[in-house]
């Protein structure tokens, strides 16, 4: 049975529950495997609820929530900004975060909101989007790997006092606009 999913770009009156929601992922996701204080600096700067709000307001952005059955379910987040240099496809853009709350994983929440991210992406005029993602979240890599993305390089993620190397993946956008799944990993940022 597919899941019910509804979809909508997020504004900053959604700055409070974002907030708290990403934070609640991000933990869940790579808490249990790195030090508690490295993940207390970065979700106090990261997930702080005017650095979120001023994501939500900056033109750079581009924030969409997922919703099953009525509650927050994921999100994804583009990111206009200039890329790693081993980016190298034509205009880029980064999926700066696609989180997906563990209890919706392998409901198709990921696939739908890859989805609208591109669609989004290439009404940016995007051509190529990237990301990076935690070595060790081999989840997410397989999922990116399964829609078209590549390895092209590595980039430093500060986890705290923890310097981390992300791999960076790219992946082509289609020349034709992409229909979004109405219904259906995560990446770090």
């Amino acid at each position: 049975m597919a899941l019910d999913l509804a979809f909508r770009t997020a504004g900053p009156y959604d700055a409070p529950a974002l907030a708290g929601f990403a934070e609640h992922v991000f933990r869940d996701t790579f808490g249990p495997h790195n030090r508690a204080e490295d993940m207390d600096a970065y979700c106090s700067a990261a997930f702080a609820l005017d650095h979120v709000h001023h994501e939500l307001t900056d033109r750079h952005y581009h924030t969409v929530l997922a919703f099953a059955r009525g509650e927050l379910a994921g999100y994804a987040q583009l990111r206009s900004i200039a890329p790693p240099p081993c980016v190298a496809g034509p205009a880029p853009i980064e999926l700066k975060r696609l989180y997906v709350d563990r209890r919706w994983h392998g409901g198709g929440v990921a696939h739908a909101l890859l989805d609208r991210a591109i669609a989004i992406a290439m009404q940016r005029g995007a051509q190529t989007l990237y990301l990076s993602v935690w070595q060790h979240n081999h989840r997410a890599i397989a999922f990116y790997v399964k829609h078209g993305f590549v390895r092209v390089g590595a980039a430093e993620f500060q986890l705290g006092a923890d310097v981390q190397l992300d791999p960076v993946m790219q992946r082509p956008l289609p020349a034709v606009p992409v229909q979004p799944s109405p219904a259906a990993a995560t990446s770090r940022g």
